[in-house]
């Protein structure tokens, strides 16, 4: 077989996935492996059959012992899904990392750290306990906080939170790909606390990243933006990495100059054998001094996962070429997989994993056919003589040959990187392959010139200050190609996540394709006839999305919003859209993730800054085609300033309520039937019916606004009622309900701050109804889908 491991790590990665799917008994699996091996020993003409099935069973068994609960003392077992405010003692299992998030000019500052748990105390009861805790505090640790410290930690204990909605990032799935099942929440500094024995000296990877950064800097005016990004590509450092940073290298397809360790990787690696053959070194030699340096860069640095992945990868690589084995490049692909899954098979599902072995694949198997391909179409008349032919012309296809080769490595990249993107980042970008023909060279000088100067160091000072002033120009001009690039017409688009089977298929196909194995006629038709089926059950699923009416509810920290997506060319409706923070960030990426590029129409139903405050900032993320807003008069200032905002820009319609549009009835109580009409008193109210279904919107209407509400003697009824908190008072009377009578109550309220969460007599209350009630404090965005024939909600 001339790829002998793929077909292994093929078996072994089908048996994570069937026991993430079905979990299955120690006993069972010990059988499947230990079968299999006795097989395979015994019977050796069919142990190309039996060779597969344990691994199989090896990576389901790796898979189960890696996520089942059998310590007693398992944080799991003992604390469940319960919320408890604890007194956690543990050991720091990561030094503390910090994060930036700027808003409207002020940076705010977060420190999270992983910790070993030892024991905890609650309710006076000290328990032993067992796992890893992600422990956060909104502000900046003590340097004595570093990894192997013991610590004592007081705060909020409770599961992660899962996607607030479809498509929003879920911090309970990306931690517990990591063993990380419990986040620790504390307010403040206080709440930690050192305990003996303390330990005097940081870890070699705290103190060697103090030193490089300090290093990288020697000789640079300011510690800018551009050395900031500096430092997170050939150190690691997150901390300033913050969306707002981060989204144009997104944008136009250059993150992974930042996103994926293996470039720094295979540059230090390339640096070293190139160092060391020039000494004329044997390449056992070379391989001997390169992979344990290597590996030395990935330990400084933090034993971060994607740098871990490719220190394996390249060890296997370079290995095979000091040994001078024949090489194969995917059979050393499936290799790397293999032996990253056999040390931790939760990496399969990390978005990094999935992204880097899908994107070498398809590098893999079409590279060479461009090669191929760019060699015959350079290549000189066949009959000519090649010392005929003229030596500019010569010069001229080697050079041409030399670019097409790196362009198609460059378009190999982006075809690998698009199934993935869509699902992950829900991203398309149109001008990735000529951003990274220039940015991917500039930024690889910036990251050759950081290592010269983390070699020159304190040793030969002039030359570091060099360096790093080379770095700093190519990174410049490494952030303005990608800027420059992202902000071209047309130059991305944001859709929805494609289905996985989907992306599954991608790869399947074109990287049969593109391998060769569709030679024969009946695998052409099989190819064919796979591909029709793939486009018919996608156009299915199309034609049953596109049929469906999708109403997803945001709760924003007591504010709202509300996406409404009707099956009507431009009838997608963003109801209110919370404050500054929540819009710029929670809402952006929700509309984002549904692949919205622009919004057809905003409703504002209320004047209160909580649900309102951010749309200036969402229209300069999406093109707003029409603003709606009440024709009473606020006198919030913000609400007023957003007002004039869009009227300077014609884009302003005010509502003379009641007004019908479309499939909604939009009414406010009139203002001459309260002595101080306020947001609370005189929201504007949305009723809508979709295939029969009514849905009622009475945002954040307080008690006096429900009494002028039902004297108005207006038709009521709806099947979903939906509202949000008053700052005073209770909401949904008694009477509003009988009046509402409706089938389904969705509160939108929020666990934090405890004040918009709903209170205890009026879920007694509510439940009292004997109909179905929905709190967002607990499931966070609930999604109604209403078609002609069901509705759901979840």
């Amino acid at each position: 077989m001339n790829r002998p491991l793929a077909s292994l790590a093929g078996a072994y990665i089908a048996g994570i996935l069937l026991a993430r799917q079905w979990p299955l008994p120690h006993g069972l699996l010990a059988g499947i492996t230990f079968g299999a091996l006795a097989w395979a020993w015994a019977a050796p003409r069919t142990r190309r059959l039996a060779i597969p099935l344990l691994f199989l069973g090896l990576g389901t068994w790796n898979f189960t012992t890696r996520t089942e609960i059998s310590d007693p003392q398992d944080l799991r077992r003992l604390v469940a899904d319960q919320t408890w405010q604890v007194t956690l003692q543990g050991r720091l299992h990561t030094t503390p990392k910090l994060k930036i998030r700027e808003q409207n000019g002020q940076e705010t500052w977060r420190t999270a750290a992983l910790l070993e748990v030892i024991s905890f105390e609650h309710n006076g009861t000290n328990h032993a306990a067992a796992g890893l805790v992600l422990a956060t505090v909104p502000e900046i640790l003590d340097t004595n906080y570093f990894a192997g410290q013991t610590v004592k930690v007081a705060g909020r204990l409770s599961r992660p939170p899962p996607a607030l909605a479809e498509g929003l990032f879920d911090l309970r799935a990306y931690l517990e790909n990591r063993g990380v099942y419990y986040e620790l929440r504390t307010d403040a500094v206080a709440a930690w606390s050192l305990l003996p024995p303390t330990l005097t000296q940081p870890p070699l990877t705290d103190r060697f990243l103090t030193w490089a950064k300090a290093t990288l800097a020697q000789g640079l005016p300011a510690e800018d933006e551009t050395v900031k990004l500096l430092w997170a590509m050939t150190l690691g450092w997150r901390a300033a990495f913050t969306p707002e940073i981060s989204e144009p290298f997104l944008q136009a397809g250059t993150l992974h100059l930042f996103a994926i360790d293996g470039l720094r990787i295979a540059l230090l690696s390339g640096i070293l054998i190139t160092l060391f053959r020039a000494f004329r070194l044997a390449r056992a030699w070379c391989g001997a001094l390169a992979i344990p340096l290597i590996w030395f860069y990935t330990a400084a640095t933090g034993w971060d996962p994607p740098a871990i992945r490719a220190s394996i990868m390249m060890t296997i690589i370079i290995g095979g070429w000091a040994l001078e084995r024949p090489g194969n490049s995917l059979n050393s692909l499936a290799a790397a997989a293999l032996v990253i899954l056999l040390w931790e098979p939760r990496q399969l599902f990390e978005t990094s994993f999935q992204l880097t072995f899908g994107v070498m694949v398809i590098i893999l198997v079409m590279v060479p056919w461009l090669d191929d391909y760019f060699k015959r179409w350079l290549q000189p008349d066949p009959m000519l003589p090649e010392n005929l032919v003229p030596r500019w012309r010569q010069r001229l296809n080697r050079i041409t040959l030399h670019f097409l080769q790196y362009a198609g490595l460059s378009l190999a990249a982006w075809v690998g990187s698009i199934p993935l993107s869509a699902y992950y980042f829900h991203l398309f970008s149109l001008v990735s392959i000529p951003a990274n023909l220039l940015a991917v060279p500039t930024g690889t000088l910036a990251l050759m010139a950081n290592l010269g100067a983390l070699i020159c160091g304190q040793w030969l000072p002039w030359f570091t200050e060099l360096f790093n002033h080379a770095a700093w120009f190519f990174m410049l001009a490494t952030q303005w190609l990608s800027i420059t690039a992202a902000n071209l017409p047309a130059a991305y688009v944001y859709l929805p996540a494609p289905p996985l089977w989907s992306v599954i298929a991608y790869y399947v196909l074109i990287g049969a394709w593109l391998g060769g194995w569709f030679h024969s006629l009946l695998r052409k038709c099989l190819g064919w006839g796979t591909v029709s089926v793939c486009l018919a059950i996608g156009l299915a699923q199309y034609s049953t999305y596109r049929q469906e009416t999708r109403i997803t509810l945001l709760p924003l920290g007591g504010g709202q919003a509300i996406w409404v997506d009707i099956p009507q060319p431009h009838d997608q409706w963003l109801i209110n859209c919370g404050n500054e923070a929540a819009a710029s960030h929670t809402v952006k990426d929700f509309l984002h993730a549904q692949g919205v590029n622009r919004l057809p129409q905003v409703l504002l139903t209320e004047a209160n800054t909580r649900s309102m405050g951010g749309i200036t900032n969402l229209a300069g993320i999406f093109p707003i085609d029409t603003v709606y807003a009440s024709d009473i008069h606020y006198r919030s200032q913000p609400y007023l300033n957003a007002l004039f905002y869009f009227a300077e820009r014609n884009r302003l319609t005010i509502l003379n309520a009641p007004v019908t549009n479309g499939n909604w009835h939009i009414w406010h109580i009139p203002a001459e039937c309260q002595s101080r009409p306020s947001a609370e008193t005189t929201p504007l109210m949305v009723r809508g019916e979709f295939n029969g279904i009514r849905l009622l919107y009475l945002s954040d209407l307080n008690r006096e606004g429900q009494k002028h509400l039902l004297l108005e003697n207006r038709d009521l009824a709806a099947d979903i009622l939906v509202t949000g908190l008053p700052e005073k008072g209770e909401a949904l009377s008694d009477d509003i309900l009988s009046a509402v009578h409706p089938h389904v109550i969705i509160m939108m309220d929020a666990a934090f701050p405890p004040e918009r969460a709903v209170s205890d007599r009026l879920k007694k209350r509510l439940d009292a109804m004997g109909v179905p009630v929905f709190y967002t404090s607990e499931m966070g965005g609930l999604k109604i889908q209403i078609d002609e024939n069901t509705l759901s909600i979840g």
